[in-house]
């Protein structure tokens, strides 16, 4: 699943999951809203003209928790895929996706001089209960 700039307000999308997987991965590449990519105008409506952002030589995480709550279910380390490109992928660990319901996760950037950057915008997952 590949999700092009993170740019809205509220949330971008709504991931379908089911409980108890492993083996998806959310793949985010992270852009600039406000700098046109190399040899493109920057158009506000057009996620593909925007630049992306260098993540390489930082890290970058997502918190999860419940719809509703404010207590962080888990973090997320981010694998960097393509740093250039502000490419990253996240992994589910073994209770991330432990139980169903609505859950929503919150990305930042943090550069090799220890500061962040929080995306304003939040990823939606809702998990449905596994039959078995």
């Amino acid at each position: 699943m590949q999700i092009e700039g993170i740019y809205l307000m509220a949330y971008l999308t709504t991931i379908d999951l089911v409980q108890g997987d492993r083996l998806p991965e959310i793949q985010v590449s992270l852009k600039d809203s406000n700098s046109a990519a190399s040899g493109r105008s920057l158009d506000p409506d057009d996620p593909t003209s925007f630049s992306p952002i260098n993540i390489a030589s930082g890290s970058v995480r997502m918190r999860l928790r419940k719809l509703g709550e404010t207590t962080i279910k888990e973090t997320l380390l981010g694998t960097i895929t393509n740093g250039s490109s502000g490419d990253v992928t996240f992994l589910f660990g073994e209770n991330t996706l432990s139980e169903a319901g609505l859950f929503e996760g919150e990305i930042e950037f943090t550069n090799a001089d220890g500061r962040t950057q929080t995306v304003v915008d939040l990823l939606k997952f809702k998990v449905r209960a596994q039959f078995g």
